[in-house]
């Protein structure tokens, strides 16, 4: 019980300590800045996958299929 005790304790402790350190405003800044930079990557990477589909779909021709397969058509 008393090691149990003891753990409680530290755990606090370091709970504590964690959200003493995440309200510093420069954690604050430098978590500001990096979602800003994980949207502008992400915004970035649907522009990628949305030019690729598209391209994708202008160029592939559905009625021509490579010998011994169905081109995603049922035989």
């Amino acid at each position: 019980m008393l090691g149990a005790r003891a753990g409680r304790e530290r755990y606090q402790q370091i709970a504590g300590k964690a959200q003493q350190v995440w309200r510093d405003p420069r954690v604050q800044d430098k978590a500001a800045q990096a979602q800003q930079v994980v949207k502008e990557k992400a915004d970035q990477a649907g522009q990628v996958v949305k030019e690729k589909v598209a391209s994708a779909g202008s160029s592939n021709d559905h009625s021509s299929t490579t010998p011994g397969t169905t081109g995603g058509k049922l035989p």
